[in-house]
């Protein structure tokens, strides 16, 4: 139920900061999980939760995930212990009765960056980072979109003047974004050796993000494929019955 509702200030937030659709056309990409019979390319998801934990979580949070959930994308118990056993999260209070934190657990929520909004703003210059459990079920384009956002920072064309603290990115809707170009080439050292191109690093991060808003998707095309399969043979069948009954009524 988590993955269906999607909080107002997220959605709120992308309303306001990206209007209806970006000016300028975005390219499309070829995803592994495209199509009927489409999967998530587990790697890829991994490279981008690296991507997301290195670079995208030191300000946008996602809290409708857990660090157990990473066994979607691949990763055993004790990857997952390892990884969350990095990050701190409140712990219990102390006996003087002061907050205390502990290494996370994989039961935990992704620990986010800040305690709350009005932190965020603060650190942001007054523009809220959106939530990403579902930001790119959230936008037109979706995983096109994000891919090519990332992608899409460039200096302004001359005569263009940007407000302070925007930034011109030619797949934004009116070309200015608040949020400063969060990739480069190299921005990580990929576990797996995978050279982090900004393209590379920009697909494994949508990749990961897709799979966040979208974790039952290779289970719905499974089932949706059985669904078509016997509603096949039930016509089939019930065309065969109907013929053997009705043979002898002219």
């Amino acid at each position: 139920m988590r993955r269906l509702l999607l909080p107002v200030a997220v959605l709120a937030a992308l309303l306001i900061a990206g209007g209806a659709r970006a000016e300028e056309d975005y390219p499309t990409e070829k995803w592994s999980f495209d199509g009927v019979f489409g999967t998530f390319d587990r790697a890829s998801a991994q490279r981008g939760f690296q991507v997301y934990a290195e670079v995208c979580s030191s300000c946008h949070s996602m809290k409708q995930m857990y660090y157990r959930n990473l066994e979607g994308i691949g990763l055993s118990e004790d990857q997952i212990k390892a990884v969350a056993s990095t990050f701190q999260v409140a712990g219990s209070l102390s006996d003087s009765g002061q907050p205390t934190e502990r290494a996370a657990l994989p039961s935990d929520h992704f620990r986010s960056p800040f305690a709350n909004d009005l932190a965020a703003r603060a650190a942001n210059g007054g523009a809220l980072p959106p939530d990403q459990s579902l930001l790119v079920n959230a936008r037109e384009g979706t995983s096109d979109y994000v891919d090519a956002l990332l992608q899409g920072y460039e200096d302004p064309p001359k005569g263009v003047t940007l407000q302070p603290g925007q930034y011109y990115n030619k797949y934004m809707a009116g070309h200015m974004i608040a949020m400063p170009p969060p990739l480069a080439a190299d921005a990580v050292e990929y576990a797996d050796g995978t050279k982090a191109t900004l393209a590379q690093e920009a697909s494994d991060v949508t990749t990961f993000l897709t799979w966040a808003a979208n974790p039952e998707m290779e289970a719905r095309k499974r089932m949706g494929v059985k669904a078509v399969l016997f509603l096949t043979l039930m016509s089939g069948l019930t065309y065969a019955v109907k013929k053997k009954v009705w043979k002898d009524v002219h």
